[in-house]
C-alpha cells in the first residue's frame, strides 16, 4: 500500500506544480489565484497545502525546478554544445510550460516577492561548465573569465528572451539567440574553433 500512496502522492504534485506553471504563465504571479491553480490541477486545497504551503512556496517551487523537464547534457563538451545549448532552451520556451513560467517568475520577482537568486546562478554555473571545458580545450581566448561570461551569457539570453516575448511571443527566439552568438562568439572564441564553431537553429531543435 505505501508504493501506491506515494506514487498517487508524486503525480498529485506534479499535476499541482504543471497547473501553477500554466496559471503562472498565463496572468503572472500576482494574478494566478490558488482557486485557479487547484481547479486546473483538478485538486483540493488539502492536497496542494500537503504539498505546498502557500502560494508562495508554491511559485518559489515552479522558480526553482523550472529545469527539471529538460533534456540537457550530462557532460559539458565546450562551445559547441553551449551554442546548441542555449538554441534549444529557445525552442523549449516556445513549448514547455514549466520552463515558461519558471523564466516569467524569475524575471518578475519583485511583483512576486521572491527574491531568489538561485536559479540564476543555477544557470551560470550550467553554461560554466561547457565554458571550464571550452578552455581546457584551448577554445577560448586567453583573455576570458569563464565565470564572468557565463554571467553575461545569462544576462544576456534573459533579455532577449524578453524581448522576443513581447514582440511576438517567443516566435523568434531560436533565431535572435543565434543572433546573439554571431555577436558573441568573436569575442571568445579563438579563430581556429571560431571557424569551426556552428550556430544553426535546427542543432538546437534537434536536441528537443
Amino acid at each position: 500500500m505505501t508504493r501506491p500512496k506515494q506514487e498517487r502522492a508524486v503525480r498529485t504534485r506534479e499535476a499541482i506544480l504543471t497547473a501553477a506553471a500554466e496559471v503562472f504563465d498565463e496572468y503572472g504571479y500576482s494574478a494566478a489565484g490558488v482557486s485557479k491553480i487547484l481547479q486546473r490541477a483538478g485538486v483540493t486545497q488539502g492536497a496542494m497545502y500537503f504539498h505546498f504551503k502557500s502560494k508562495e512556496d508554491l511559485g518559489r517551487a515552479v522558480l526553482v525546478e523550472q529545469a527539471a523537464t529538460l533534456a540537457l547534457p550530462d557532460e559539458p563538451a565546450g562551445l559547441q554544445q553551449l551554442v546548441d545549448l542555449t538554441l534549444y532552451l529557445g525552442f523549449e520556451l516556445q513549448r514547455n510550460v514549466l520552463l515558461r513560467a519558471g523564466v516569467r517568475l524569475a524575471v518578475e520577482q519583485g511583483e512576486a516577492g521572491l527574491r531568489d537568486f538561485t536559479v540564476y546562478r543555477w544557470w551560470i554555473d550550467r553554461f560554466r561548465a561547457d565554458l571550464d571545458a571550452a578552455e581546457r580545450r584551448g577554445e577560448l581566448l586567453p583573455q576570458v573569465d569563464g565565470a564572468e561570461f557565463a554571467r553575461i551569457l545569462v544576462a544576456s539570453f534573459t533579455g532577449t528572451q524578453l524581448m522576443s516575448h513581447l514582440e511576438n511571443e517567443r516566435q523568434d527566439l531560436p533565431a535572435q539567440i543565434a543572433t546573439l552568438w554571431n555577436y558573441l562568439l568573436p569575442g571568445i572564441a579563438t579563430p581556429a574553433t571560431l571557424a569551426r564553431l556552428t550556430v544553426d537553429v535546427e542543432r538546437g531543435r534537434a536536441m528537443l
